[in-house]
């Protein structure tokens, strides 16, 4: 396993990716970290589970999953981190986690892998999706919020997890993914206005943030490559 590979990095979308490397059709589907829950939604209406329970450890976005209009019935929200799963031991099939391993606590990311090995059924895959700490996007984002540390204790978690015997490694893929924001009022929204993370950006901190973004801007928008490490990882007895 490795945190990164320039020279491995394909073009593709996190749901090409999974088409590639899962099949879920009627399988029980748990997504840990579902932020505004728009990986949940395409999970549900293209891989056909059978059920999504999908979590989230930020009560206000919580309330605001609860009250989204037109989400497909098999997903259910719940609150809660993935150091301390609300299921049932061998109940999953499949666990997700896109982008919010590295949120989890340091102290408590090999409890969470834990976790996930005990609710997975025998066998069972868990999908983690981490953004890599290079590229042009990741100077920005690390201007608002510098997350070197946390991605690198997030990866070496992984890592533990394999090398002492929790899960064995099917898969480990490079991939960029398109990123267009219409406008730096996008962008903020996404990024700066958030209830996850406590921010602490003062005037000058926020300029520089707006010149960096606006660097990129065209009259079709600003335009991004995302890197993104996927580990698939298979419970092992």
């Amino acid at each position: 396993m490795q945190s990164n590979d320039p020279t491995a990095y394909r073009d593709a979308s996190e749901t090409e990716i999974i088409a590639n490397l899962l099949d879920l059709k009627g399988r029980r589907v748990l997504e840990l970290g579902c932020g505004a829950a728009w990986m949940t939604r395409l999970l549900a209406e293209r891989f056909e589970p059978e059920s999504i329970v999908a979590t989230e450890v930020d009560r206000i976005q919580h309330e605001k999953n609860l009250a989204l209009a037109e989400i497909p019935s098999l997903v259910s929200f719940r609150i809660g981190g993935a150091e301390s799963i609300d299921a049932p031991d061998t109940s999953v099939d499949a666990v997700f986690m896109f982008k919010s391993l590295h949120h989890v606590p340091r102290d408590l990311m090999d409890q969470a892998l834990r976790e996930i090995h005990r609710v997975l059924v025998p066998a069972g895959r868990a999908y983690f999706s981490e953004p890599v700490y290079w590229g042009e996007f990741n100077q920005i984002m690390r201007l608002i919020h510098d997350e070197k540390e946390v991605r690198e204790a997030a990866f070496q978690a992984l890592a533990r997890s394999v090398d002492d015997g929790l899960f064995a490694l099917e898969a480990e893929i490079f991939f960029q993914s398109p990123g267009t924001f219409e406008s730096w009022e996008q962008f903020e929204q996404r990024f700066l206005k958030v209830t996850h993370t406590e921010l602490s950006i003062d005037a000058d901190c926020y300029a520089r943030i707006r010149n960096a973004f606006m660097a990129h801007m065209t009259p079709t928008g600003a335009h991004f490559l995302k890197p993104h490490r996927v580990d698939l990882l298979r419970k092992s007895s």
